[in-house]
């Protein structure tokens, strides 16, 4: 986060090819791998991992597995994300060279931010922007 404090809030998913999302994300958005955990039996599948957003925060993620955890009750590479960046128009023309399905171009919205989304090869979606939150420059 731009004002130095950890990040509180961890976006959290489930992948059916886990190491390809992560391939996929740090190709396609540059966030970076800070903790990656394999499992012992199955060395392809991702039990857990922490990937870092250059400007702060960050995600985590694992393979698709029915455990009796509570990710098990949640979709297989569902849901959205929505990720303050400064290098937008770069972020945007290096997610499609990485494979990602553009949704929304790149887009001047009427409350000032310059946004994209495009969904991830399992489908998930990942819009980025400037638009920081209520308050923030």
């Amino acid at each position: 986060m731009s004002n130095g404090t950890a990040a509180n809030i961890w976006p959290t998913f489930r992948y059916r090819d886990a190491k390809g999302a992560i391939a996929f994300l740090r190709e396609a958005f540059g966030f970076e791998v800070v903790v990656e955990y394999a499992n012992a039996d199955d060395p392809q599948r991702v039990d857990h991992a922490e990937l870092a957003w250059p400007e702060g925060g960050g995600i985590m993620l694992g393979s698709a597995r029915d455990d009796g955890g509570v990710m098990t009750k949640t979709g297989v590479a569902s849901g959205s994300v929505y990720v303050a960046a400064s290098n937008v128009e770069e972020l945007y023309h290096r997610a499609i060279s990485a494979g990602a399905t553009v949704v929304m171009g790149l887009t001047e919205q009427d409350y000032g931010s310059l946004d994209f989304c495009v969904q991830d090869p399992e489908g998930v979606l990942w819009c980025i922007g400037t638009y920081r939150g209520a308050g923030e420059e």
